[in-house]
């Protein structure tokens, strides 16, 4: 393990977690935060730039403001944690930012994000500051599949691991360490809802097979189309009708409930639902549906019984649709809630494992 270097009691962590129209930023000393704030950003404030990247000095100016107003000493911030982004496939773990991972935040394969504002932000930040390095943890892409998993239909498409890893591998400790058991020796189904929905498999401490909630694949969601029937896609693609943005968009940003109801969150539709709306019913009850069909497709990843199923993220909040998929599932393991959305906290505790010489920094290639 490293070496602890940190002096605990004066030592802050910041954790910065970039959405598509705000900034969450949060301070800790430990595992208390001290200061929590969510920046807001206008969409004329916004508009001037051409892509996510481009908004990383507006924002860190943004933060590094905030946090001179609320008087948080900078000198006592050594460790800024970014969320993880759209990177090259890796192993679970806290990895420093460094110009290779950058480069890849800037220019991803998988497409362009909000998400990848996490590393590039929390590195402009970290350089504003007298004493700070910056990290990311567990990003979207971690990846511990089993080789079955990758396993598409066809040799030309190989299934990807993008799912809530931070956030679900979190609760998953979480829950694990209220037993007084550890993650490595538990089995555990994880759902994430929010305006995107994955579901992983975790058997014994990896994560060996998820729904790809980013790009098309198990439930949809509030904003996401989840899996599609593919020859009517295949079709609709060369129908000439629509581009490829705009069909891209259809799979996560224009799909799900905002598609079907013109809404883009849970709470929305429920409303519809209150007033009288049958058809918000049937599909808000759809989504529920398809969230329980991907729990029970991926029980079957697992040889031994699961030992709980945990949900998480902000939807968890929602009784209507916890209600309903928990009367769906609870017949394969037993069900536990965690509401919320817990990213920040969760960084937090990375970068604390960091400070006390618990984990070794990884290094991005």
């Amino acid at each position: 393990m490293a070496k602890n270097q940190y002096d605990l009691t004066t030592a802050l962590i910041l954790s910065l977690y970039p959405r598509d129209d705000n900034t969450q930023m949060a301070v800790y000393r430990i595992n208390t935060a001290v200061f929590l704030k969510r920046i807001r950003h206008t969409p004329e404030e916004l508009a001037s730039f051409n892509n996510f990247p481009d908004q990383t000095e507006f924002r860190k100016d943004r933060i590094i403001q905030v946090l001179k107003d609320n008087e948080i000493q900078l000198e006592n911030i050594r460790i800024v944690m970014g969320r993880g982004g759209l990177l090259k496939p890796v192993t679970s773990g806290v990895y420093l930012v460094n110009e290779k991972m950058k480069n890849d935040l800037k220019n991803s394969e998988l497409g362009e994000d909000v998400v990848n504002l996490g590393g590039l932000i929390a590195d402009a930040v970290a350089k504003e500051l007298p004493d700070a390095k910056a990290y990311i943890a567990d990003p979207v892409v971690v990846d511990e599949y089993d080789d079955i998993s990758r396993i598409s239909g066809h040799p030309l498409f190989e299934r990807k691991s993008i799912f809530h890893a931070l956030n679900q591998k979190a609760v998953a400790r979480e829950h694990a360490k209220s037993l007084g058991r550890k993650y490595e020796e538990m089995n555990f189904l994880v759902v994430n809802l929010g305006r995107g929905n994955t579901v992983g498999a975790h058997h014994l401490g990896r994560v060996i097979d998820a729904t790809q909630g980013y790009d098309g694949d198990g439930p949809f969601s509030p904003i996401g189309s989840g899996t599609l029937p593919i020859g009517d896609v295949i079709r609709m693609c060369f129908s000439g009708k629509y581009s490829e943005q705009e069909m891209l968009k259809m799979v996560r940003g224009e799909g799900g409930l905002k598609a079907y109801l013109g809404v883009d969150n849970v709470y929305e539709a429920e409303k519809m639902i209150e007033a009288g709306d049958k058809k918000a019913k049937l599909i808000l009850d759809a989504m529920i549906y398809q969230v329980a069909k991907s729990v029970g497709f991926l029980s079957m990843a697992f040889k031994e019984p699961v030992d709980a199923i945990l949900i998480t993220g902000d939807c968890a909040n929602n009784k209507y649709l916890i209600n309903n998929l928990v009367e769906k599932i609870v017949k394969i393991a037993p069900v536990h809630i965690y509401p919320g959305d817990e990213e920040l906290q969760a960084l937090a505790q990375n970068g604390l494992m960091v400070m006390r010489g618990e984990i070794e920094v990884l290094n991005y290639k």
